[in-house]
């Protein structure tokens, strides 16, 4: 259920940001359980001067190749969850498309199931059994 906004400079290729889909949705099925056909994901392409971040804040030289990713969870993961996957991701972007742990920073934002609705105006995570249809099998 998580939602995935990645923000990045244009300019990159289609297969470039292709692979920074993959390689965060990888780490969030592999560390945060996430079922692989879970994927919904909005990629945002800004203008030099419109995404605004500094080069050494609590990490860095960040380069024009930061990105940042902002997710929105349907549950919360404990600390240690959520730095596996932290690391997990910059592994994984760092072997495709190449980027810098330096340039990779992430931010976890948790909701409540009944903030939810995947389409037909329901809030399907409110409704009993929605595991089943979503994990293939009661979580």
């Amino acid at each position: 259920m998580p939602f995935v906004r990645i923000s990045l400079l244009r300019g990159k290729s289609p297969d470039y940001l292709r692979a920074v889909s993959d390689s965060i949705h990888r780490a969030m099925v592999e560390t945060f359980n996430v079922p692989a056909t879970d994927r919904f994901q909005a990629i945002h392409q800004h203008e030099e001067g419109e995404l605004i971040f500094d080069r050494n804040y609590l990490a860095g030289p960040r380069s024009d190749d930061f990105v940042l990713f902002a997710i929105t969870a349907g549950k919360p993961r404990s600390t240690e969850a959520r730095q596996t996957f932290f690391k997990r991701a910059a592994e994984l972007l760092g072997q495709s498309p190449g980027i810098r742990p330096e340039d990779v920073m992430i931010v976890v934002t948790t909701t409540s199931p009944d903030e939810w609705s995947f389409g037909d105006g329901k809030a399907q995570m409110s409704e009993p059994g929605w595991e089943a249809s979503a994990f293939g099998s009661a979580a």
